[in-house]
């Protein structure tokens, strides 16, 4: 079994409460998922890249929620994060941008939402460092985990044997085992951090549970 991380996910309207999150994940983790979304592929609009921030030595990754992802690349390329991930669905040709990003120093992946059929997308899943299986809902903590998406991932490493394959929606303690024995490797966690009690001694519970060999 590949070894997994837990990223904790950033997602707010508020830059007061975008740096509030912030300060406290910088207590237990060094990776983060940055939820971006500007109101094109969903109705949400959260903070935008050029308000966002992180501590130095932080590792983190943007999921651009955006139909036009070619109007978000200069500012993307100012912040320079790890990796950026756009949707499938996006109107504009991932492929030039994904080019113009990677020159840059940047990663790049692709969302994969629940219709996506990864054949259907093989020239980018080629192109792409990271695949992230979406199960979530757009702008919004609180998804659910469908387990079935899992089957997404034979068909992508099929396109892609070495491309990352990340988790977004749903992730918790009683199936984050499950996510990792399935093949993801980034497990993307929102709301079942954010809304714990402890939020540190939730994501070191999480951590542990993706160290489990035994599948459940």
């Amino acid at each position: 079994m590949a070894i997994s991380i837990v990223a904790p996910t950033i997602l707010t309207k508020n830059p007061t409460e975008y740096k509030e999150i912030v300060q406290k994940y910088n207590a237990f983790t060094k990776r983060a998922h940055i939820d971006i979304s500007d109101g094109t592929l969903s109705p949400d609009v959260t903070v935008n890249e050029t308000a966002c921030w992180w501590p130095k030595g932080w590792q983190v990754d943007i999921h651009m929620m955006t139909a036009n992802p070619a109007a978000h690349v200069d500012n993307l390329i100012k912040l320079h994060p790890n990796l950026v991930i756009f949707h499938a669905e996006a109107k504009d040709d991932l492929l030039p941008i994904f080019d113009t990003l990677k020159q840059n120093g940047m990663k790049v992946g692709v969302a994969l939402v629940k219709s996506v059929y990864p054949p259907s997308i093989k020239a980018v899943l080629e192109a792409a460092d990271h695949a992230m299986i979406f199960s979530g809902e757009m702008g919004k903590y609180g998804g659910t985990a469908d387990i079935l998406l899992l089957e997404k991932i034979p068909l992508i490493q099929e396109i892609h044997s070495g491309i990352e394959i990340g988790w977004d929606g749903g992730a918790n303690l009683e199936n984050i085992r499950t996510l990792v024995h399935g093949g993801v490797t980034v497990v993307n966690v929102g709301s079942a951090i954010a809304n714990a009690p402890n939020q540190q001694q939730m994501y070191d519970a999480l951590m542990a549970e993706t160290e489990k060999e035994d599948p459940i």
